[in-house]
């Protein structure tokens, strides 16, 4: 079976409802070559996946550079593919997001050089600044359409009230937040707005970042991790009671002759035609895993068996840390 296709937001171009989140490029969630980086990459190419969701500040460009380096050795490409890339979080304490037109678009720039392209397809603020009104940012963002740089623009990690503010001033093409089973906030009116609006719903962490795999971090591996090493979902007793919350469902995925993984994709892929999941990895052996998930079709009944195994709020503790949850807008 082929991945099913979609729109990148209503005016958008078709892509499979399902992408390659480039993140894990940049060492995240450990050490990755660029060899193996560009492996996951060609297969991923090969089986016919068409979006590649990165960002400026993993590894500090390390991922853009490497898709950029990919593209370069890879001639033809760049016609099969859209990109995405992301800016606003500034690293800065001072000022840790900044969602000025000046900024954005001299990040804008830096992307599309380490990227080797002349624009992206979709552009988002990774996080809102709170001080600048979202419709002005989305003007400083629909400029930069104008300009020719960007095809589309997003937004990562905002709310549906925001969204439609944006939605007014000019047509946005993504919003970006975390989804799965065990992340389902969204559901509170994000995915349905979404929908309303023809705007692309881009699930991040789809296999809640391990959780929902046959193989979840080990502790050893996640004191190496620092984004997850004090995360409250990774931490005792936690962490231990959500490895047994999953456990029901790894039966399940089992019985239905799957990998754990696949199902958590093929799952999130059920909840609308808008839902594309872009799970990372720096692994061939997991990205076929994800793979047989963008290419499962759940019946109903399907559905209705994941979710009586992993119900609405099963997880046990907060997705974020109180640091990680600054620049995220809440709702609901």
């Amino acid at each position: 079976m082929t991945i099913k296709r979609t729109k990148l937001g209503q005016n958008g171009p078709e892509i499979t409802q399902f992408g390659l989140g480039a993140m894990s490029f940049a060492g995240i969630y450990g050490q990755a070559s660029v060899e193996d980086s560009h492996a996951v990459l060609d297969a991923t190419r090969a089986a016919g996946v068409s979006h590649i969701d990165t960002a400026n500040v993993y590894g500090g460009g390390r991922s853009e550079e490497i898709v950029g380096s990919w593209l370069a050795a890879n001639p033809g490409a760049r016609e099969t593919v859209t990109i995405a890339t992301k800016a606003g979080i500034t690293g800065n304490p001072e000022r840790r997001f900044d969602n000025s037109a000046a900024y954005l678009e001299n990040e804008l720039d830096g992307s599309l050089a380490r990227l080797g392209v002349d624009y992206v397809d979709l552009f988002y603020i990774h996080r809102r600044e709170a001080d600048i009104p979202i419709e002005d940012v989305t003007g400083s963002l629909a400029r930069l359409v104008e300009k020719g740089k960007v095809r589309g623009i997003g937004y990562s990690e905002i709310a549906p009230t925001s969204l439609r503010k944006a939605h007014a001033v000019h047509p946005v093409t993504a919003v970006q937040s975390e989804y799965s089973l065990s992340t389902r906030a969204p559901d509170l009116g994000m995915v349905q707005t979404c929908a309303a609006l023809g705007v692309a719903f881009v699930a991040f962490s789809p296999v809640g970042r391990s959780l929902l795999t046959d193989k979840p971090f080990s502790k050893d591996q996640l004191n190496e991790i620092a984004f997850l090493r004090d995360n409250p979902r990774f931490t005792s007793p936690n962490f231990e009671a959500n490895l047994q919350a999953v456990e029901p469902f790894r039966a399940l995925a089992r019985d239905m002759g799957v990998p754990t993984a696949a199902l958590a994709i093929a799952w999130t892929m059920a909840q609308g035609d808008h839902v594309i999941p872009i799970p990372g990895t720096k692994s061939l052996a997991h990205l076929e895993e994800l793979l047989i998930g963008a290419r499962m079709a759940l019946t109903s009944e399907d559905v209705a068996a994941i979710e009586a195994v992993l119900p609405l709020g099963w997880a046990h503790g907060d997705r974020y840390t109180e640091t990680q949850w600054i620049g995220p807008e809440k709702y609901g």
